[in-house]
């Protein structure tokens, strides 16, 4: 990994923890892949750090230009696929 994760300054010390932890597992779904509920479970603790949809999409396409993995795309196999499902990107 040659880049550096988005993240704010106004955040604490847990909340950008948790932040790249989700940007950890994204990167997991696209090599090696990642249970559902991993995915789920980060996703959701995002959302409570980052709530606003503008502010998350502003995040995502700043991850998305440093490493060329989507965030968005991972989120949408996610919600979309079935409990007990492996998640691998392609």
């Amino acid at each position: 990994m040659d880049y550096s994760y988005p993240i704010s300054l106004d955040w604490s010390t847990q909340e950008i923890i948790d932040v790249i932890k989700f940007f950890e597992n994204i990167e997991k779904a696209y090599e090696k892949g990642i249970s559902r509920e991993d995915m789920l479970t980060s996703y959701r603790r995002f959302k409570e750090i980052v709530p606003s949809k503008a502010e998350e999409k502003k995040i995502f396409a700043e991850f998305q230009e440093v490493s060329n993995y989507s965030s968005y795309h991972v989120v949408k196999k996610t919600r979309e696929a079935e409990d007990g499902t492996f998640i691998k990107m392609t």
